[in-house]
């Protein structure tokens, strides 16, 4: 039994090593592990320091078993970006083999129930468009099928709003723009002609209109159309704060849901006015450093500080925003500030060439048990730790949009 052991661990080695020459820099063998190379760019540099970590996608972050998991969903968009540039088939096959620990050969998706309606279940199903696309598998486009009839019956505000989750009646969050809207998007192009990119839009429009903040110029973190939340104002139905990585998820939410969105379309100038809107207002908050705050309008107050996430989707979303023509260029330059920033001060390198993203809130919600009440203590006192997927997910694509 001793044996087969250390037979299985050196076979897991060898193929480590073998994955990472594929990328054209030879890793440097050492007794103890694979050094990445510093030569490479940090998109490449963050794929292999995941992929050697946790060697099927399910296990980021520690998973004691596979889940269909939102910010898993947005790494692997990430390899899928980096698998486009680069056409390394081990990006691709780190993509495949997640989706098909989920997906059986009847286009099931494993543990999901249409019923238990949450827009964080949307997320991971972006991956399936670029695998039917390259492989014509039917258990593919029926998964996606499935996906996309969910927004069908799903529960909406009065106004016409995707709840976030059924769990959260009424209440529409910025996470969620992001979580369904470019999905939504793409389904919809591709498949029905864009007939729904006006309901997309009208989540945006939403969100737009009910949670901006007319003091800050920015956006709180939820509305609540009932306004009976105990956390929702109760003339306005806002939450108390702004909140860092729900203006991270709205920003990404534009930029990738104009994706599908023609430019003669009727709504497409709207989505790109609010981008210009938010490019302009979160770039006076950007710190000195380039970094962004947890509370992004509180920078001096005390427990307040640089969030590695939030600030890498800002980072993103305006390098995407100019590089498609929505943002001036001027913002390339807020873009470029805000990934040396990352890279200065909160990217360490270990003795082995593995990346690692410091200073990522875990998680920050609003309601639900244990509750959460949105205060300013509330997100600076959420656990604050070391490559946790939003924080990997969120560096990767902004890296690959920078191509440093």
């Amino acid at each position: 039994m001793k044996h087969n052991f250390q037979n299985l661990f050196i076979c897991l080695g060898l193929l480590i090593f073998v994955n990472l020459r594929v990328s054209g820099q030879n890793p440097v063998e050492t007794k103890n592990s694979i050094v990445i190379p510093s030569s490479l760019k940090w998109s490449e540099r963050m794929a292999l320091s995941i992929m050697k970590r946790h060697p099927e996608a399910w296990q980021i972050d520690n998973h004691p078993e596979p889940k269909w998991d939102y910010k898993i969903g947005m790494i692997l968009t990430g390899y899928e970006k980096l698998y486009n540039k680069t056409k390394d088939p081990k990006y691709f096959d780190y993509i495949k083999g997640y989706a098909d620990k989920f997906i059986d050969e009847a286009g099931t998706i494993k543990n999901f129930d249409p019923s238990n309606h949450s827009l964080d279940n949307i997320n991971a199903g972006k991956i399936l468009f670029g695998l039917y696309n390259k492989t014509k598998e039917e258990k593919y486009l029926t998964a996606l099928k499935t996906l996309r009839k969910n927004f069908d019956d799903y529960p909406r505000t009065q106004s016409g709003g995707f709840w976030h989750k059924k769990i959260y009646p009424n209440q529409m969050w910025l996470d969620g723009l992001y979580m369904g809207e470019p999905f939504y998007a793409r389904y919809t192009s591709e498949f029905e002609k864009g007939e729904k990119l006006n309901d997309v839009a009208h989540q945006f429009e939403l969100l737009h209109d009910h949670a901006f903040d007319k003091k800050t110029g920015l956006y709180f973190h939820a509305w609540d159309e009932s306004k009976q939340m105990p956390w929702a104002n109760k003339e306005t139905g806002t939450a108390p704060h702004v909140w860092l990585r729900a203006l991270g998820w709205y920003a990404m939410a534009l930029v990738d849901a104009l994706d599908y969105f023609p430019k003669n379309h009727p709504k497409q100038k709207e989505l790109v006015q609010y981008l210009n809107e938010l490019a302009t207002v979160v770039s006076k908050y950007q710190d000195p450093s380039g970094l962004w705050y947890q509370v992004p309008d509180l920078p001096n107050k005390k427990g307040n500080y640089w969030e590695a996430s939030g600030s890498s989707m800002l980072v993103y979303a305006f390098a995407k925003g100019v590089h498609k023509g929505y943002l001036p260029v001027k913002f390339q330059k807020v873009a470029n500030k805000g990934f040396n920033g990352l890279t200065g001060k909160l990217i360490k390198v270990d003795k082995y060439g593995e990346i690692h993203i410091t200073q990522v809130c875990a998680s920050a919600g609003l309601g639900g048990n244990p509750y959460r009440d949105g205060s300013f203590e509330y997100y600076i006192n959420e656990k604050i730790t070391t490559d946790n997927s939003h924080g990997l997910g969120a560096f990767l694509l902004a890296a690959i949009e920078l191509n440093k």
